[in-house]
Formats: C-alpha cells, structure tokens, sequence
C-alpha cells in the first residue's frame, strides 16, 4: 500500500502518498516536479527524489498558492489500534421504504452493491458497485460493505430518500485527497442536497488542505456532514473539523455517553449512537445483505439521514438548523448535539 507516515509537527503523525503533491498551480512547484497530471483544475506533481511534499506545501502557502501533500483518508469503522471494529453478521432491521422524494443526498464512499433495499429504485442504475474481495483471497475485504451500510442508514432515516454514490475508498477503506477532490470536481455541477462524507484524515500540520476546503465551498446550498474520526482524541479530523461542515462523534450502544473509540471537542457539532447499528450490507459470506457494525460513520449516516428527512419540507440548510436546534435529547459536552436514530 502507498503509504507514508509523516511527523512535520513532532507527535503529530499523519498519512500521505509520498512523493507527491497537490496544487492548482504547478508552475509554483516547477522545480521540485519530475512528472505532472492534470484532473480538471487539479494538478498532482510527481516531485524529484528527495522532495519532501509537506515542506513544499508549506512554503507553497506562504506565498498564498494552494497546496497539500496528497492526505490518505480513511473510512471510520474500525478503532485505531485493533480490528474490534469489524462487522458481524446480522437479522433485518426495520425498513419502510417511503414514498419517493426529491431531496438528493451524495455518498463518497466504497461503492454501493445491488441490495434489495434499492436496486429496483430510479436512481440506482449507473451507481459504482462495491467490490467486496479486491484481492481474490475469498475473504470480504476489512471495509468493503462501507457504503452500503451508510446507505441503508441513510435510508431507515429518509425513507425515499434518493441517493448518488461516488467510489473514493477501497475495500480496505482508503482513499486519498485527490480521489476525493476529483469526486467533488464531480458533483460540483449537480443537485446535491446532503453531502456525505464518512472517512477523513490528520493533516500534516494540523491545519485543513486549502483544497478540500475550496472544493467544499463550491456548494454553497449544500450541507456537508463528515464523521469526527475514530481516533478518541480532540485533535481535529478533516474535512469534519471545517467551519460549515458539520462534524459527527458518536455515542454508545445506550446512547448515553460518548462511544469509547470516538473523536470529541468543540469542534464536533452533533453526536448519534455510532455502536452496533444494523443496516444493509453486502451479500458474501457470511453476510446476507444485513450486518451490524460501529463507528463514527455510521453516526454520521444517521445524522445526514434526519437532515435529509426534514428536507422534505424546507432547504436543506434549514432542514440542517432544524435537526441540530430541535433535537429532543439534548447536547453532549464535547460531541455537541444529539441526534435520534432509527429505532
């Protein structure tokens, strides 16, 4: 796998492609570039050996030309630290399947496989599928399933609800800055109400990449949700932790208290039960097309889903101030208000 740990701020490690770097001015990096590739108004340097793409991006920055190092992303279901976080096989959960609505809620994630649910919906045609077994060892691979699962959430709670999918992680749950920026690039020109983002990453500085949070501003009327990140730390995720996206930690089976793997800090805006959630899944043994899984993920499908609910009725910056001012059970220092799931 193509991934490097970095420490630009001692103690502060975060993950990137090595070698390579993001701006939309490559003429600023010129001489530290061996190769360059262009995907739309988005430049990927191959620097020369030795080009160390943090500092690069920092001294890029100075001079007020945006760059980053191409951040790895990950999928938030599996805790830091162990495989506790694997799905387990499971019953059905409640479904009704909703009349159908124009409210439009996009999902960058592993993909989406043909389930039950909503295959036969006017929107599924075209979607990217999950591929469940990459690596053709016969065992599912540690994060395929990831994007049905959020969709079925999302589902449970926006019965109707008409979902587009972009594929931007792996079966193991990684991706990069790039995949993610190129999606966007996507979407930009489409109707999205709901953006979900359920993966993230550390930066290299601690800061946001100026090119997620351009690209992110490009959807002035759409209310971008993304997980807080599996890490049980305050130290912020991105892309959660930008101002105007709302950030989503997740509580415990009970609901009562921040589930033990979650992110937390002022910077989390809405919480939801982020463990043993049900929800639709890939059909590969030894699941059939149902499982149960936990993270902050999840949380956040839950999050989106009520927004996209509500939007039935209003905007979706409405629908968004609504959830988050109206939710009956209160806020949660640290992880901010909490959202009702589907029961």
């Amino acid at each position: 796998m193509n991934v490097q740990a970095v420490e630009h701020l001692p103690g502060r490690r975060a993950f990137i492609r090595p070698g390579v770097l993001l701006t939309r001015s490559p003429v600023a990096a010129e001489r530290w570039t061996q190769s360059a590739e262009r995907a739309g108004d988005l430049f990927e340097l191959h620097l020369t050996p030795g080009a160390d793409p943090c500092e690069i991006a920092a001294a890029l920055r100075e001079r007020g030309v945006d760059a980053s190092p191409n951040h790895v992303v990950t999928g938030q279901p599996l805790f830091f630290g162990g495989p506790t976080g694997a799905p387990r096989p499971a019953p059905p959960p409640r479904h009704a399947a909703g009349e159908p609505s124009r409210v439009t809620v996009a999902v960058l994630d592993t993909g989406l496989a043909p389930h039950p649910w909503f295959r036969d919906a006017d929107w599924f045609a075209g979607q990217p599928g999950e591929v469940p077994d990459a690596d053709g060892d016969g065992l599912l691979d540690a994060q395929a399933g990831h994007g049905t699962f959020i969709a079925g959430l999302l589902l449970r709670q926006a019965p109707g609800t008409r979902l587009r999918v972009a594929r931007v992680l792996d079966g193991n749950g990684v991706g990069d800055e790039a995949g993610v920026l190129r999606a966007l690039g996507v979407l930009r020109d489409t109707h999205v109400d709901v953006l979900v983002l359920s993966f993230g990453c550390h930066t290299y500085d601690d800061l946001p990449s100026p090119l997620v949070e351009r690209a992110l501003g490009a959807f002035p009327h759409t209310v971008v949700v993304a997980c807080a990140g599996n890490t049980g730390s305050s130290r912020p995720f991105w892309p959660a932790a930008l101002p105007g996206v709302i950030a989503v930690a997740a509580l415990d089976a009970a609901g009562s208290g921040r589930a033990r793997f979650s992110a937390y800090g002022p910077w989390v805006d809405a919480c939801a039960r982020g463990e043993d959630l049900t929800s639709t899944f890939v059909d590969f043994h030894p699941f059939d097309g149902y499982a149960m899984w936990s993270g902050t993920s999840f949380a956040t499908a839950v999050v989106a889903g009520a927004i996209a609910s509500a939007a039935r009725h209003m905007s979706a910056q409405e629908a968004a101030r609504h959830v988050l001012q109206s939710a009956g059970a209160g806020r949660f220092p640290d992880l901010g208000v909490h959202v009702p799931g589907p029961r």
